[in-house]
């Protein structure tokens, strides 16, 4: 069965380029031009990736945004913004997208972006999947690992984190930040770094993606982010998950 892609775009010529180009990679695409529809089918249909356009007639990306990550956290949102509007792309991110991209781009970089947001979709469902098995079967299935740094429990198999023995509900895109960080615990990493290593690209330009996300893990991991613990800065360099925080 092919990924359906939603792209929400409203400007005709640039949603049918979008389609055309990532039909060539075997996907299902349907199209949209304006906010209450896009909204509508993307809480109805079942979409692997969802292509959402900021400036859109009604209801704006931005919002269309805020509301599937509030009905469907592990939605995977990549926006697409003018390049122009850093105030745009920053929102988006912090309402919950999981990338962005500035218009104009290249047909090369939308599709590789496209493949690599659909791996982890497809990595994240196969977890989903297994998850049903019964506990029998997971007790002689050696490869469910799992990494524990003090206190935070990932899950890897399963894709799940525990804080504190409290569930941690994460996009797709966040829990592959922290389990990342989890397998170098406190080894700094410069943004470029962890665009290339989570992201799987490494684009001048991007770190705005990686900022939004430390924010929103801290968010959901701090008991004050004003002094983060956890995830912590190192000026000048980049970020480390902090081994002696969650302990």
């Amino acid at each position: 069965m092919k990924d359906k892609i939603l792209i929400v775009e409203d400007e005709a010529d640039i949603a049918h380029l979008i389609q055309v180009h990532l039909t060539e990679l075997d996907l299902d695409c349907d199209t949209c031009a304006n906010g209450e529809q896009a909204l509508t089918q993307a809480l109805t249909k079942n979409y692997q990736l969802i292509l959402l356009d900021v400036m859109l007639p009604g209801i704006s990306g931005l919002d269309i945004c805020r509301q599937l990550r509030q009905e469907n956290p592990l939605q995977a949102i990549l926006m697409l913004t003018s390049k122009t509007s850093e105030t745009d792309r920053v929102l988006g991110l912090e309402l919950g997208a999981d990338d962005y991209m500035t218009k104009p781009f290249s047909v090369r970089e939308l599709q590789a972006r496209v493949r690599t947001h659909l791996r982890r979709v497809h990595a994240l469902n196969g977890n989903a999947h297994n998850a049903n098995i019964n506990s029998a079967t997971v007790a002689q299935d050696n490869t469910h690992a799992t990494t524990c740094i003090g206190q935070l429990l990932i899950d890897h198999r399963y894709h799940q984190v525990t804080y504190k023995d409290q569930a941690i509900n994460l996009t797709s895109t966040e829990f592959e930040l922290i389990d990342f960080f989890s397998k170098h615990p406190d080894q700094v990493f410069s943004r470029t770094q962890l665009l290339d290593s989570v992201w799987g690209y490494n684009h001048s330009g991007y770190e705005h993606t990686v900022n939004s996300h430390i924010n929103r893990l801290r968010n959901k991991l701090e008991q004050d982010c004003s002094e983060p613990q956890i995830i912590q800065t190192v000026w000048g360099v980049g970020y480390k998950l902090n081994s002696a925080g969650v302990h």
